[in-house]
């Protein structure tokens, strides 16, 4: 019960980036949306950290600085920015559904990183997963709410993101949270201005209140509360916390047929169902551990 109104409020609020991110880059070239939020976001966490939080933070220091700046090519620079450019041309619901699958890429990408063999149940989520993801995208590459291009970018920026989980886990930081956050997400928005400024339009940006109203959303429930929730729910206890991420994309769909009437169809339910079994079939054992400790 302690974690069930914040693993609730976070399922919502992480499965509403994508469709706050797709409002957003109706008015604005996605890579320009990305870096207003990153560039805002970050600095506001780092105001926080070292002028408002009581007792102040420390400053990275030597090698913490190159820790902190490839976790922000990976995290930030690249996944996000591969998000907010695949989302472009491609569904907020597949977005959504794409973002459960963190799990399962950071489970094969350890077992390489680590040089070891993936158990049989592991593989088979995985396999699983990937299947339902494809079958969930399946009828929106024949109705024009899904590209090829779009689903490899945002495939790429998946196994970004989960490299970068992989990395953080294998650093020993010496910083808190809210100082690392911040500055990857303001050195990752450094790192996308050159391309921003090469190759996004843009001046056909709309400063308007949808770009604003996005650009908001995301930095306030989502890169803010959302995060914080996230960290509350994994000091409880992470095996748990990474269930809620089953729930994103039921919200996910659910947001982006109610706001941008995109369809849900049995592919829909399918691909999410064998997405979720997926998960759950991979990181059995971890729950079997748990259940153990708790007898």
């Amino acid at each position: 019960m302690r974690q069930l109104l914040p693993g609730l409020l976070f399922a919502m609020l992480w499965a509403s980036a994508s469709v706050a991110t797709k409002i957003g880059i109706q008015a604005a070239d996605p890579l320009v949306l990305a870096l207003v939020r990153f560039l805002i976001a970050g600095t506001l966490m780092l105001v926080y950290a070292y002028f408002l939080q009581p007792g102040g933070n420390p400053m990275p220091r030597g090698v913490q600085w190159r820790y902190i700046m490839v976790f922000a090519l990976l995290n930030t620079t690249i996944y996000l920015g591969a998000f907010v450019l695949a989302l472009k041309q491609v569904s907020a619901g597949i977005g959504s559904l794409s973002t459960a699958t963190n799990p399962l890429f950071i489970t094969l990408l350890s077992a390489v990183w680590l040089q070891r063999t993936l158990k049989w149940y592991e593989g088979a989520g995985i396999l699983l997963g990937l299947a339902g993801v494809a079958l969930a995208t399946y009828p929106l590459l024949q109705t024009s709410h899904a590209t090829l291009t779009g689903l490899l970018i945002l495939l790429t920026g998946m196994v970004s993101v989960s490299a970068a989980t992989v990395y953080y886990a294998r650093i020993t930081w010496n910083l808190p949270a809210l100082v690392i956050n911040g500055w990857q997400v303001l050195i990752g928005g450094i790192f996308l201005l050159p391309f921003t400024l090469f190759t996004a339009n843009i001046s056909a940006t709309r400063w308007n209140a949808q770009f604003w109203g996005g650009v908001l959303w995301l930095i306030g429930p989502v890169s803010i509360v959302a995060l914080q929730l996230w960290f509350f729910l994994v000091r409880q206890d992470t095996v748990r916390a990474s269930l809620w991420l089953f729930l994103c994309p039921i919200f996910g769909f659910v947001y982006s047929w109610a706001l941008l009437g995109e369809p849900i169809t049995g592919y829909t339910y399918a691909g999410t169902a064998m997405v979720i079994a997926g998960l759950v079939l991979a990181q059995r054992e971890k729950l079997r551990r748990t259940k153990v400790a708790e007898a």
